[in-house]
């Protein structure tokens, strides 16, 4: 998935993410300077489904034009992801980890 919430924004009027701050705590939905930041620059870790409601209707937008769906980078089985590398590039390697920190048994 994508965020799209900038450009959404800006296509509503709203060019700053203090003013949209500002709307969202209108409608009750109170937002810190760092979490907003993250909103407007970035693709967020997480979000309550609660403030998406509340985002849309600042915006009057749907759920679609704030998260864009992305199928093709979802790998499928038995797919060549040789294909998916840029030229000249090698593929990247996924080292599972566990959440605990601990080490994982040698192969």
């Amino acid at each position: 998935m994508r965020w799209n919430l900038r450009l959404t924004a800006a296509s509503k009027g709203i060019w700053k993410a203090s003013d949209l701050q500002r709307s969202l705590a209108e409608h009750g939905l109170v937002i810190s300077a760092g979490k907003m930041s993250g909103l407007w620059s970035g693709q967020p870790i997480s979000l309550k489904l609660d403030d998406l409601d509340v985002i849309c209707v600042v915006l009057g937008c749907e759920i679609g034009d704030l998260l864009i769906p992305q199928p093709e980078t979802v790998s499928r089985p038995g797919q060549d992801t040789t294909q998916q590398t840029a030229v000249g590039s090698s593929p990247s390697v996924v080292v599972p980890k566990r959440r605990d920190g601990r080490s994982l048994p040698p192969a």
